[in-house]
């Protein structure tokens, strides 16, 4: 299931993007949604601002650093991987691959996909991988949704980025995070079920028969 929405996330970047390659100006859906965004919250910059915040790196660092820790001292390992390169990997390749690849630009910048969301919901991402099935999973797959939909209004509200460019940014950041996933859990300690070993009944060595 994983593999599957990590393929039909890749492919939703990868045709969004293509169309608004080598672009320079916004224009279709992006023209329209800039301006909707520009009409509520034109004017808003302290709004703005803070509605950004989500994504930049003194909020994401932090909070990857106490997943990171969090994950060491509960000896899990593949939380660990998971944590580190389920973020690094998506914001390399997306500055050193994706954003001259597409070569779209804003403000004099590569904008597709925006990096600020790659970043923002890369980690979100392993978040939500990491939470406990159940409710857990559920808040906080929720509360990441929730974080999105509010930073990418703000960036695009900020002028830092179109509409599609956070759009392809969580897709790509979605699929690099769900395709680590299932190699970074090969370094987890091999499940135990806590049976004894056959023979005996509290896991000692059988005692001895008399001869």
């Amino acid at each position: 299931m994983k593999w599957a929405v990590a393929a039909a996330c890749l492919v939703i970047a990868v045709a969004v993007g293509v169309p608004f390659a080598g672009d320079r100006t916004a224009s279709g859906i992006d023209a329209t949604i800039t301006g909707w965004i520009d009409q509520v919250l034109g004017g808003r910059a302290a709004l703005l601002r803070l509605m950004v915040l989500p994504t930049e790196p003194v909020v994401l660092l932090p909070l990857l650093a106490i997943v990171v820790g969090a994950c060491v001292l509960g000896r899990r390992w593949d939380g660990v991987a998971l944590a580190v390169l389920g973020v690094a990997v998506p914001v390399a390749l997306n500055t050193w691959v994706l954003k001259p690849l597409f070569d779209r630009m804003k403000s004099g910048y590569l904008a597709y996909p925006s990096g600020h969301t790659v970043s923002m919901v890369a980690t979100l991402t392993v978040l939500v991988l990491l939470a406990r099935p159940g409710t857990a999973k559920t808040v906080t797959a929720a509360l990441s949704t929730a974080i999105l939909v509010i930073a990418g209004t703000g960036l695009v509200g900020s002028g830092y980025h179109y509409p599609t460019d956070v759009l392809g940014g969580a897709c790509f950041a979605v699929a690099v995070v769900l395709a680590l996933s299932s190699p970074t859990r090969r370094l987890a300690p091999a499940p135990s079920d806590g049976s004894p070993p056959a023979g005996t009944s509290s896991g000692s060595p059988p005692a001895s028969s008399r001869r």
